[in-house]
């Protein structure tokens, strides 16, 4: 891992650390950054080794969203509209990459998260912060709705808080976006790290074959009609119990000792 990389990459055992590493911009989403996320991850999904992936943010902050500042100054280099649709669905490719993770990612939440920051929370799969963090999604203050953020959001908030948000980009505490879902826990920031390890090393310890099919069966049970989800639910479960691993977590929740996941 080198301090000039854009995205420092760590693993620890099945544990992958990727951090945001523009601390003087408040790791603001540029481009390179974006296509680095992006391949990062695209390279994890295709690992059975790993259980795990925290996403965090170097410096003070998690990260701040777009790099307004090369967004404006750079747009004539397709041509201002295609520029733009070009960023944004780079963008949603990054959040659409960390569902398909086949294993969680957490996000490591400090200092703000604002705007595509924000929506970098929202699209985790789970998100620990410090109770120092704040959050907003505030776009509309520069004459920008965070269409694209909304996505995220309205997918982990309730609808007229997520709302509020929106239209008046106004920050909202660590502990409000606990209570909201948009983060499981608020901590101590000097705790953020002791609770992150104790969230990996939890998932670590269950079966991996499991996690992985309950991960995608979550996310996609959540986009169809009920009755569809069930039909879905059941033939991952079905195709679950016939797992190696399953078989040993039975055999050892019977014989009252701890499985041991092949």
């Amino acid at each position: 891992m080198s301090d000039n990389e854009i995205l420092n990459v760590r693993r620890t055992g099945t544990r992958v650390d990727l951090t945001l590493n523009r601390p003087n911009q408040y790791n603001a989403l540029s481009e390179d950054l974006l296509a680095a996320l992006k391949a990062e991850l695209t390279s994890l999904a295709g690992d059975q080794s790993i259980s795990c992936v925290v996403l965090s943010g170097a410096g003070k902050a998690f990260c701040a969203g777009h790099d307004l500042r090369q967004m404006h100054g750079h747009n004539e280099r397709l041509g201002r509209l295609d520029y733009y649709r070009t960023l944004f669905a780079a963008c949603a490719d990054v959040m659409e990459a960390i569902v398909a993770l086949p294993v969680p990612v957490i996000a490591r939440v400090h200092g703000i998260a604002t705007a595509a920051g924000c929506q970098l929370v929202g699209a985790c799969d789970l998100a620990i912060a410090s109770q120092d963090a704040r959050f907003a999604v505030s776009g509309i203050n520069v004459g920008l709705f965070c269409s694209t953020p909304a996505v995220a959001l309205t997918r982990n908030v309730p609808a007229k808080p997520a709302f509020e948000m929106l239209v008046t980009g106004e920050f909202i505490s660590a502990q409000t976006a606990e209570s909201w879902g948009l983060i499981n826990h608020a901590v101590p920031a000097g705790q953020l790290d002791a609770e992150i390890d104790t969230l990996v090393a939890t998932i670590a310890a269950k079966s991996p074959d499991a996690i992985r099919r309950g991960k995608a069966l979550f996310y996609a049970q959540r986009e169809v009609h009920r009755a569809e989800a069930y039909a879905l639910a059941a033939e991952v479960m079905a195709q679950n119990m016939m797992d190696e691993n399953t078989s040993e977590g039975i055999e050892a929740f019977l014989e009252k000792r701890a499985p041991v996941w092949r």
